[in-house]
């Protein structure tokens, strides 16, 4: 009865308006939460008249209006069409509003497909507009999309606070629909953080005002949200029906997104009740319109999903394939939007920080403002950076580890499968780990750790990890050292080993035929030091001399990232020219096109003695030692437990620091590796405790296991660790550790 009242009035209100395009499209936007269809009917009849009266005003703003709709709807091509064009008239025009508005949509469209980046960008651009303008309407819109994207990438505490942005702007708007579209998320921010009450009380708060507001898509938005609440305590009943609401509602609307996530939650449901069968019919769901729609919010995490339940019914082929697919898209999104990302973390902090200063001290403000401006994006970098690192290494933990504990298998299909997956593992683990080592270079922080090293060696070494890639390319890769060159000298032999992969990986990308040569030769020798020339040459497709001076730049790519076919984060060349200059030195390099490049650098190095072999390591040492793990994902526990097992440790499991500090109080253990990103107790403050002398593990050795990178960098808490261990596991690094 509702439904049909509001269409006769809606019908009525068309009919009395007819001759006002403006009025008519702000009735097409005040209804789009009860309507879509409707909504879009009016706007695209308004766009004809318009066309008609050649208005290019009017022709704008139902552009703009048609472009949010077909966003809201999931029809995200005809959206940006419309955008575009409605850009361009906003832009003819001048109009700083219009041109926000527009930028809004297309932002939409990238945030919730594939682009990130350029979600940020717009979102950011059409904030500083309506903050000039004192537009809290759309101030609220802005900060809600901002915080979906914070979220999407582990970043909670701006995520929380993009949202609290949303929900005050809201309430300055007056607009009670646009006040609880934030609380949906953060009762979901919430409920991760395992505040449950919390969650529920805001999201019952989110379903009053959408009633209240008559906004029937917003309630199905809410629904879910309460849905994964009453999942989260084991409600399952309930959350069913507050699901299948949902979905009646998105799908009478043409909501995609909404549909996709409302599948992808049903599943979630289902797999926790056990389900396994209808868990996956509604995960292939919601993969089915995120594939056609390109929704990339639950594309990959519906891949994960059914991982996960082909795991458990033991059908490793099936999983592998979904594992497969959910590790290439986060590899895809590493390559080509989290950089970018992290750059535009810096300008949202930048513009933040401005605002505050100049509210708190304006005399001073020029002084302070660039003092806090770059204390405040390093430190959202370096928050980024370990949230980052955390959420992607810790599944690569597992996934390199479980490869290389695998022995064989009796069925060829069986070996390609793992042989793709260790493939792409190792394929993402070098992207993350150039951004890495770029933040750790570019921040003044990497120094040189020089020890005895047999150079002839690490050639050797280098020459044998990048034959093979040669080969697959018809390459000849050669090897030529002067016979003056000396055996053994003083090594940084991971820096030195980066350097030359790095050049030699490239040159091998780069060049189709011929081939790639690495000599050393020395030049001179000054004192107990001899000075080393390192050349690699190739004959490859050559670098025009007009990009020589663009290529040791962060993130450059010679050929467009949309067209290369090469691969790689953009950031090689960029740690080759920082690796160098530590060493005291710089790279040179000539190229012509179409016949090959030649990159030189030189090194001066102090010569050593011989140097001696380790002894073939006695697992004998670690035989029935006991360990506490404390590791709350259970994938990486169980590939720990394996691996410590193998080498004869017996292991006990805790699955947070506070079950971690009980057990330590129960018995004496000869190791503890303690995760840092935990539930209930983070491994600081677990170590913290069990260091009290009153702890019968006081003394015991505590290594960090972690995937965060900047966990070692804590000075409160670092003294209480006896050293910090990255994931995924190094085994020697481990072994070393341990004995």
């Amino acid at each position: 009865m509702c439904i049909f009242l509001l269409l006769v009035h809606t019908s009525q209100f068309v009919i009395e308006n007819e001759g006002n395009i403006a009025v008519l499209l702000q009735h097409a936007y005040n209804i789009r939460g009860n309507d879509l269809k409707q909504s879009i009917q009016i706007a695209e009849d308004a766009l004809t008249r318009s066309r008609i009266s050649k208005d290019i005003e009017l022709q704008a703003k139902c552009l703009s209006h048609l472009s949010l709709f077909y966003m809201i709807k999931g029809e995200y091509p005809r959206s940006i069409a419309m955008a575009e064009e409605g850009l361009v008239y906003f832009k003819e025009l001048k109009d700083e509003k219009g041109i926000a508005d527009v930028k809004y949509n297309i932002a939409g469209v990238y945030y919730k497909t594939d682009n990130f980046h350029l979600g940020l960008v717009n979102l950011i651009d059409c904030l500083g507009t309506y903050k000039k303008l004192n537009d809290f309407h759309n101030q609220s819109r802005v900060q809600k999309s901002l915080g979906t994207i914070y979220e999407y990438f582990g970043d909670q505490k701006n995520a929380i606070r993009a949202y609290e942005s949303a929900i005050v702007a809201a309430q300055a708007a007056g607009d009670i629909g646009l006040e609880s579209n934030a609380y949906n998320p953060l009762s979901g921010i919430y409920l991760k953080q395992d505040r449950i009450d919390e969650a529920r009380e805001i999201i019952e708060r989110a379903i009053a005002m959408k009633e209240q507001a008559g906004d029937v898509r917003g309630l199905a938005f809410s629904l879910y949200g309460r849905a994964k609440v009453y999942t989260a305590m084991g409600r399952f009943e309930e959350a069913e029906a507050d699901l299948e609401k949902a979905l009646e509602i998105h799908d009478e609307a043409g909501e995609r997104l909404g549909t996709a996530m409302a599948y992808r939650k049903l599943g979630v449901l289902y797999q926790q009740a056990g389900r396994l069968q209808e868990a996956k019919i509604a995960f292939e769901k919601a993969l089915e319109v995120s594939d056609e729609y390109n929704i990339a919010i639950t594309r990959f995490r519906s891949h994960y999903h059914l991982y996960e339940v082909y795991k458990l019914e033991q059908k490793p082929e099936q999983a592998l394939r979904f594992l497969e697919e959910y590790i290439r898209y986060k590899e895809a999104v590493i390559n080509a939007q989290t950089l970018q990302v992290i750059e535009n973390y810096e300008l949202i902090t930048r513009m933040e920080t401005m605002e505050k200063e100049a509210q708190m001290q304006k005399e001073k403000a020029e002084i302070i403002e660039k003092k806090n401006i770059a204390e405040q994006a390093w430190k959202v970098r370096q928050e980024f950076l370990s949230t980052m690192s955390h959420e992607i290494r810790t599944p690569l933990n597992a996934v390199i580890t479980i490869s290389s504990l695998i022995k064989g298998s009796p069925e060829e299909e069986e070996r390609h499968l793992l042989s793709s997956l260790r493939l792409a593992a190792n394929n993402l683990l070098y992207i993350i780990n150039d951004i890495l080592d770029f933040t750790k270079l570019d921040s003044g922080k990497a120094s040189l750790e020089l020890r005895p090293g047999n150079l002839m060696q690490l050639l050797e070494n280098i020459k044998s990890t990048y034959e093979s890639m040669a080969q697959e390319k018809g390459l000849e890769l050669k090897l030529n050292v002067a016979p003056s060159v000396a055996v053994y000298y003083e090594l940084d032999e991971a820096k030195l080993s980066q350097i030359l992969g790095n050049l030699i990986s490239n040159a091998i990308k780069f060049t189709d035929a011929g081939r790639i040569g690495l000599e050393v030769e020395k030049t001179g020798d000054e004192g107990d030091y001899t000075v080393l020339r390192f050349r690699i040459t190739d004959t490859g497709v050559g670098i025009p001399e007009n990009r020589l001076s663009e290529l040791f730049k962060s993130f450059s790519q010679i050929h467009s990232i949309t067209t290369r076919k090469q691969g790689g984060s953009g950031l090689g060349l960029a740690i080759v020219k920082k690796l160098v200059e530590l060493h005291g030195s710089k790279v040179q390099v000539t190229s012509i096109p179409g016949e090959g490049s030649i990159f030189t650098f030189d090194i001066k190095l102090k010569r050593s003695g011989i140097v001696y072999e380790a002894p073939e390591r006695d697992l004998s040492k670690l035989k029935d030692k006991t360990v506490l793990l404390a590791e709350d994902n259970m994938v990486n526990a169980m590939v720990a437990g394996k691996l410590l097992s193998n080498w004869g440790l017996i292991t006990t499991h805790a699955k947070n620091g506070l079950e971690a500090v009980e057990m330590s109080k129960q018995r004496k253990y000869d190791f503890i590796l303690m995760d840092i990103h935990m539930p209930e107790m983070n491994g600081f403050d677990a170590t913290k405790i069990i260091r009290q002398p009153d702890n019968l593990n006081s003394h015991t050795p505590v290594f960090a296991l972690t995937a965060d990178i900047t966990a070692d960098q804590d000075e409160e808490y670092k003294s209480f660790f006896n050293g910090f261990l990255k994931k995924p596991i190094e085994r020697d690094n481990l072994y070393d550790a341990l004995v």
